[in-house]
């Protein structure tokens, strides 16, 4: 993915507003990557690359992404999709 692609589709936030947000808050978990624009507190799809840009930034490199915008985008709605899926099935109480 490129830097200017889209991370956080539920807040608009992007791989390079990421990168720049770890570089110069230097964040003690991964959790408060969350403080950048709200990213991962939407459907929670990209909690799994905030931890890997979190994991760059302590070793002081850039997170690779190895997957298209678009292969990112589909899987997501997938994620999306199932999750659903799991709530319809779920019995209430």
């Amino acid at each position: 993915m490129h830097p200017d692609d889209l991370l956080c589709y539920c807040f608009h936030v992007t791989h390079r507003k990421v990168m720049n947000f770890a570089r110069i808050h230097q964040p003690n978990v991964a959790s408060q990557l969350s403080e950048c624009g709200g990213a991962g507190t939407g459907c929670g799809w990209c909690v799994p690359f905030l931890q890997k840009h979190f994991e760059a930034a302590q070793s002081d490199s850039a997170a690779e992404i190895s997957i298209s915008a678009e292969d990112y985008a589909a899987n997501r709605l997938k994620y999306l999709e199932d999750r659903r899926g799991d709530r319809r099935q779920k019995p209430k109480n």
